[in-house]
């Protein structure tokens, strides 16, 4: 070998170690992020740890939540689901705040460790409240001790707390979900099934986290040492803290991109002003496609997407009239009356997501039982194993498991025996199809659920006055419950996680993760409006209704059998929504992608031709 040759060799190898990312990513100091040196899997383990601690915090307030507001601050069972509910509902509200100051301003990593330190204050000025106010007597709040009445100002300080958790952690999450997808190139053939992977294991590292949560600090919570989970939850969201600041060098980033909410308003701004305009015969090549230069903030929002017919009265903001060719001329565009090509699929891409969307809710009222009725019913089950008794929270356990099992089996069975089985042209199991599947399940474990609560009334004794532990039912008949949930998320929340990621403009990820978390949130409202509503119709005529403090006097086994009948209707109308839905195009992608296909067809042409020569 010539020493050109080796010359050669080793430039190229420099080269490939030093390549730069596609995406348009750069590094801490602003330069381009270098493949071999930034992300990847040594930032995205970085990530899945600190999401895991960071669950294992949350969690260890969130599970027993119900069991606290009852016991501790004696709530009825419908008020406590109601408020558990609510909380929840807040937390997701708060995943908007944190989505639109990252895409907005402060970008994904800034967010992140801002709302990181805004959770780690919540969790202690609760660990502090409830030590030194609420626990008292101490050792109350388990099912044996009731705990004193609190004043105004204790139970503001705990309200105060919990809802600056949620805020926290809110803004937090869906912020680390995509900071931890940018550090793989979905540019880059082998990246971009990382980035596709990443979101499983995401939302597994998630469940894992809550699983010592619903096990050792439900244990000890529900034994009424709620101060020492408290602490144990505080401890968890500092060393997640501290694992973050620790990667930094690391990650990979995306500059933030403006103000979105401006950017939909120029384009519904400009559209209208334009209603009367006249479509243009040649389409796209009549309309504008931005400032050549980069000038126009519009522009900056990442890579552009192709031109889509559908709500094509936005097309009209991009349509250029003779009044905008003056301005273009005098290089003063106006942004509220003339918009680029990509700025108007934006608003385009969120409006075809907005029914799917939708369609999300009734599944998240769902999950969100495991949190409240769940917890109570099997509260008011055989507990006990020997001299041991099993933390009602605890069975959520065996969602978690279940959530782990079918990860593996769709990432590992699954997926690959229908890539094998799929046509060509075909795209398998596509996340539309994965969110149907978790609805399906999901209708399957509600009415697996009122079957449980069925036999549990059968078993119960009505005459006590309390309902805890009068059946004699095992509380393992819930696990089929749990472990039906378990398997839906796996194909609807994972799904919707990569979902939202991938149909989302480049400016606006944050934002399609927090669509998720949005999901959940109106599910827990909706959740708790449904109790209200079920609550007030079921109690007239001095009836105690179906959700009573007594369950075993209620008829809950119903409302399970109403949220059934609910999710099978919201399944017919998402499957119309999903048919209907089409993806998101961007250039450069999606064009080598068709390139690619054109290549494999006159491939496949030509071996056909040669075929038909030899016979």
């Amino acid at each position: 070998m010539s020493c050109l040759e080796i010359y050669n060799k080793d430039t190229m190898k420099k080269k490939e170690g030093d390549e730069e990312t596609r995406d348009g990513t750069v590094d801490y100091y602003g330069r381009p992020s270098i493949r071999s040196n930034s992300g990847q899997w040594v930032a995205g383990i970085i990530l899945l740890l600190n999401q895991g601690l960071a669950t294992l915090a949350f969690f260890g307030v969130g599970v027993n939540l119900v069991l606290f507001l009852t016991r501790v601050l004696q709530q009825n069972n419908a008020d406590a689901a109601n408020n558990v509910s609510k909380w929840t509902g807040t937390v997701y509200i708060f995943s908007l705040v944190g989505a639109f100051l990252s895409d907005s301003y402060w970008g994904r990593y800034k967010t992140c460790a801002i709302f990181q330190v805004i959770f780690v204050i919540g969790l202690s000025s609760l660990s502090l409240s409830s030590y030194m106010f609420l626990i008292r007597p101490i050792g109350c709040g388990d099912e044996v001790t009731p705990c004193g009445t609190h004043s105004m100002m204790e139970i503001t300080m705990f309200y105060f707390s919990i809802y600056l958790i949620a805020l926290g952690y809110g803004g937090y999450q869906p912020n680390i979900a995509t900071l931890g997808a940018d550090q793989f190139d979905e540019e880059h053939p082998k990246e971009g099934y990382s980035k596709i992977a990443f979101f499983s294991y995401f939302y597994l590292a998630l469940n894992l986290g809550s699983l010592f949560s619903n096990t050792i600090l439900g244990y000890f919570e529900d034994e009424g040492m709620w101060a020492l989970g408290f602490w144990a939850s505080t401890g968890s969201a500092v060393i997640a803290l501290i694992l973050f600041l620790v990667g930094t060098p690391r990650y990979r980033y995306f500059q933030p991109t403006g103000n979105p909410l401006s950017r939909f308003c120029q384009v519904l701004v400009a559209a209208t002003k334009k209603s009367s305009v006249e479509a243009p015969l040649r389409g796209r090549e009549e309309m504008y496609d931005g400032d050549s230069q980069g000038k126009n903030a519009s522009e900056n929002t990442g890579r552009r997407i192709m031109h889509t017919d559908e709500f094509k009265f936005l097309d009209k903001a991009a349509y250029i009239t003779a009044r905008d060719l003056d301005d273009k001329k005098q290089d003063a565009v106006n942004p509220w009356r003339l918009c680029p090509v990509t700025q108007v699929e934006e608003v385009k891409c969120i409006l075809r997501l907005m029914p799917i969307w939708l369609c999300t809710i009734i599944y998240s009222v769902v999950f969100t039982q495991m949190a409240s009725l769940f917890v109570e019913q099997g509260a008011a089950m055989n507990t006990s194993i020997s001299n041991f008794k099993i933390p009602p929270a605890s069975m959520s356990s065996f969602d978690i498991l279940s959530v782990a099992l079918f990860i593996f089996l769709y990432r590992r069975v699954l997926e690959p025996v229908a890539n094998r089985f799929k046509k060509n042209g075909s795209k398998g199991i596509t996340e539309l199809h994965r969110m149907g599947i978790g609805l399906v399940i999901a209708v399957i474990a509600m009415v697996a659920a009122g079957i449980v609560e069925c036999y549990r009334l059968k078993y119960a004794d009505k005459s006590c006055t309390h309902c805890d532990g009068s059946s004699s039912l095992s509380i393992f008949w819930q696990a089929p419950q749990y472990s039906l949930i378990g398997a839906s998320e796996v194909f609807m929340y994972v799904g919707q996680l990569e979902f939202f990621n991938a149909q989302t403009p480049d400016g606006l990820k944050s934002f399609g993760s927090a669509l998720c978390m949005m999901s959940m949130s109106m599910g827990n409202f909706v959740s708790s409006l449904l109790v209200t509503m079920v609550v007030k119709i079921s109690t007239e005529d001095n009836m105690p209704g179906w959700i009573p403090r007594n369950l075993n006097k209620g008829h809950l086994d119903r409302f399970y059998f109403l949220l059934a009948a609910l999710t099978s209707i919201d399944l017919v109308v998402y499957i119309a929504c999903a048919k209907w839905y089409k993806d998101i195009k961007l250039e450069g992608k999606d064009e080598m992608q068709d390139m690619s296909d054109d290549d494999e067809d006159d491939t496949e042409s030509e071996e056909e031709r040669e075929k038909d020569s030899r016979v």
